[in-house]
């Protein structure tokens, strides 16, 4: 399965723009071997060229929007650099391969680093596993590079594209420093518009946690379906719930003084409000979502002490399944007998 989520600048997301569900078949001998020749077509690394295209069609309803499809090392191909688009779509990708390139130094990675460092920007690593969350300290260099064509693909055209390059300066013991190779069709040539790529690159964790939400929440990979329609439709369901899952939490983190009902329709929130303070009676202001959020995470385990960090989409997704069970009680006994 592969998806394209909207991603604001500030890192809401806004929706779901399209999911692309494939079955692998079995692959034939000898393929691994044959695999650079084949035609793009041929390959599951179509699905980038697909989702450039999927975005140049949503331009036309939203034309004053940039539009930026962000992949990570996966999407390093070169058929997508040179993928024809419209005007106010572009790309950035993460660099896998040390591609040949117009200069002295013959290959992309070397060119960059022979480029001198413009300066050093900070960036939170957020926590992952027993990985506790940092701050790292990047040296940044950045310089618009001409790219060649692989060999054996005959008729791709030489691309130029702007090349912003990030390393760690001094990480902890025993942890491997961050580096990126960035790669863009939007112009930069300034220090301001690297940085800017940068923080781009940071919103693609944004889809981590979603997945995350995917498939611990909602168990997206545990359920047996039997069948592919099966799975398609109850994907396309858990992925609606998941996304609201996420901007719920972070919609809070944005802005505290939104009213709840953004997000909760009346009769949840109402719910939610009784059984957290154990009354009957309703306030007479809808309380903030900034708070309904507290609640919904308190009710999925979350225990608010003072040094916690901000509730996150795990215990939000548990106090939503509570929430939901809460709300039904909650209409039942509102109807009256």
């Amino acid at each position: 399965m592969h998806s394209l989520l909207a991603v604001s600048p500030e890192g809401l997301p806004l929706g779901l723009l399209g999911i692309k569900t494939w079955v692998r078949t079995e692959a034939p001998r000898g393929s691994a071997a044959q695999r650079k020749r084949r035609p793009i077509h041929e390959k599951e690394s179509v699905k980038w060229i697909e989702g450039l295209a999927h975005l140049s069609a949503l331009k036309s309803r939203c034309p004053q929007t940039q539009l930026v499809g962000i992949g990570d090392r996966e999407s390093d191909v070169y058929e997508l650099f040179a993928a024809e688009r419209p005007s106010g779509v572009d790309w950035l990708i993460r660099a896998a391969w040390t591609r040949r390139a117009h200069h002295p130094q013959q290959y992309l990675w070397q060119a960059v680093l022979d480029t001198p460092a413009a300066g050093h920007a900070e960036l939170l690593v957020p926590a992952k596993g027993t990985r506790v969350q940092r701050t790292a300290r990047l040296t940044l260099r950045y310089v618009p590079v001409g790219l060649r064509p692989p060999s054996g693909r005959p008729g791709l055209p030489e691309q130029d594209v702007f090349a912003v390059h990030v390393i760690e300066d001094r990480p902890p013991v025993g942890v491997e420093p961050i580096e990126w190779m960035l790669l863009s069709s939007v112009p930069t040539h300034s220090p301001e518009q690297a940085l800017e790529r940068l923080q781009w690159y940071a919103r693609r964790w944004t889809i981590e946690t979603w997945h995350r939400v995917l498939k611990s929440g909602c168990r997206i990979e545990a359920r047996q379906f039997g069948t592919l329609d099966r799975f398609v439709r109850a994907t396309s369901l858990f992925a609606v719930i998941a996304w609201r899952i996420l901007y719920t939490t972070l919609l809070a983190r944005l802005d505290t003084e939104l009213p709840c009902e953004v997000i909760l329709q009346p009769v949840e929130w109402q719910a939610l409000y009784c059984r957290i303070h154990r009354t009957a009676r309703l306030p007479n202001k809808v309380p903030s979502l900034d708070q309904a959020v507290l609640w919904i995470a308190t009710l999925g385990g979350y225990l608010n002490r003072r040094h916690d960090p901000p509730p996150g989409a795990t215990v939000i997704w548990r106090g939503f399944l509570v929430l939901h069970e809460i709300t039904e009680m909650f209409r039942i006994f509102a109807s009256g007998p």
